[in-house]
């Protein structure tokens, strides 16, 4: 009795396309820790995983664990790479702002350079005025 059963639960699942996963999609707690500003697993930062362990009797601090030195690593190049992405942004807003002021300064000189009223049309624009 037991082989075929074993048999045709294999054979449908051969023939089914979904994947089967016995992983938790989500971990406990998640949602709750996402609402209150905390880090989703718990062990992504906070005390417990930035401090250290333990540190010497006479108040040397322990040497940074192999986790701790990577997630400073991590950050550190996540600074670096803020730093760099906002100079670009200032040299981006400083570069539009010289081109904006070039094409007001190209249509002042444009404008300067139009015929200018004669004779009467100079007396009734200045009159008008």
């Amino acid at each position: 009795m037991a082989a075929p059963v074993r048999t045709l639960c294999s054979s449908v699942l051969r023939l089914s396309s979904r994947q089967f996963s016995t992983t938790c999609g989500v971990q406990g707690g998640e949602k709750w820790r996402k609402e209150n500003g905390i880090s989703k697993s718990g062990t992504e930062y906070g005390p417990l995983t930035d401090l250290p362990d333990w540190s010497f009797a006479d108040g040397r601090p322990a040497p940074l664990l192999k986790g701790q030195l990577r997630r400073k690593q991590e950050r550190e190049v996540l600074a670096r790479r803020i730093v760099m992405l906002s100079s670009e942004v200032d040299k981006g807003i400083e570069s539009w702002n010289d081109k904006r002021e070039e094409a007001q300064r190209m249509e002042e000189h444009k404008k300067s350079l139009l015929l200018k009223p004669k004779g009467m049309m100079l007396i009734k624009n200045k009159s008008n005025s």
